[in-house]
């Protein structure tokens, strides 16, 4: 029950801000609040210190377990674009969902990180998005999907003309990016571990599936969402430990 509980929290202020922040405790990417300072800002924030299941990762070394699709339900739009000071983040109208293992995951959000949080044996990609979801129970559940340099990506070109430069600025999305699966590559072999939230609190417990296969954006796009992130919005790699990455 306890661990359910601190799951629903988690996820409560995942869906609030994307910021994760409690207790007013200001977080960021650089300087004295930055990544290695994050877990002494806050007794909230201790994990991000002491956790042994942390992301992002390195994915190397993965083993091969012949995992079952993803089961897609992308049923439902975007509803409005938000800056919340730390990334760019997609509000989605509920009914969307995936199903992993038998379980069911609705889909609340998607938000974006450059560099990549992730990297695949040791690559770095431009951009990293995140889509977010919740169990009935409180379980986490993040797909992530890389994109490298390329032509401008059409989806993303809908989104930026609607993209909040401004923290707390946000705006409606009408008839923009409609179709969700137009952010997810059509072969959806992923690479599964456990991991944690990427921000504080660092709440460990979350299911991650980093997609194998990338989508293309442009070195403006980049630029452009950089500006309204003030540079990178990236958590360095931490360390795998003992887990076991699968495929």
């Amino acid at each position: 029950m306890k661990k359910i509980t601190l799951m629903l929290s988690s996820a409560l202020l995942l869906m609030s801000s994307c910021s994760h922040t409690t207790h007013n405790a200001h977080w960021g990417y650089t300087g004295h609040n930055g990544p290695s300072s994050w877990g002494s800002l806050s007794d909230d924030y201790k994990m991000c210190t002491l956790g042994r299941n942390q992301s992002p990762i390195n994915i190397t070394n993965s083993l091969d377990a012949h995992l079952a699709p993803i089961q897609f339900s992308y049923t439902t739009a975007p509803t409005e674009i938000v800056n919340n000071g730390h990334t760019v983040q997609v509000n989605i109208a509920s009914g969307s969902s995936i199903v992993v293992d038998k379980k069911r995951y609705e889909l609340k959000q998607y938000h974006f990180h450059t560099p990549s949080e992730n990297h695949i044996e040791g690559k770095s990609f431009p951009l990293e998005v995140h889509f977010v979801h919740v169990a009935k129970d409180g379980e986490l559940a993040v797909i992530g999907v890389m994109f490298e340099y390329g032509k401008a990506n059409t989806t993303l070109a809908q989104l930026w003309e609607k993209m909040p430069m401004n923290k707390d600025e946000k705006h409606e999305l009408n008839n923009v990016a409609k179709n969700l699966m137009d952010l997810i590559p059509t072969q959806t072999q992923y690479y599964r571990f456990n991991g944690s939230l990427t921000t504080p609190p660092c709440s460990e417990g979350v299911k991650w599936m980093v997609l194998g296969k990338m989508l293309k954006v442009s070195q403006t796009q980049i630029e452009k969402f950089a500006h309204a992130v003030h540079g990178g919005n990236n958590r360095p790699i931490q360390a795998t430990n003992a887990r076991i990455v699968i495929k």
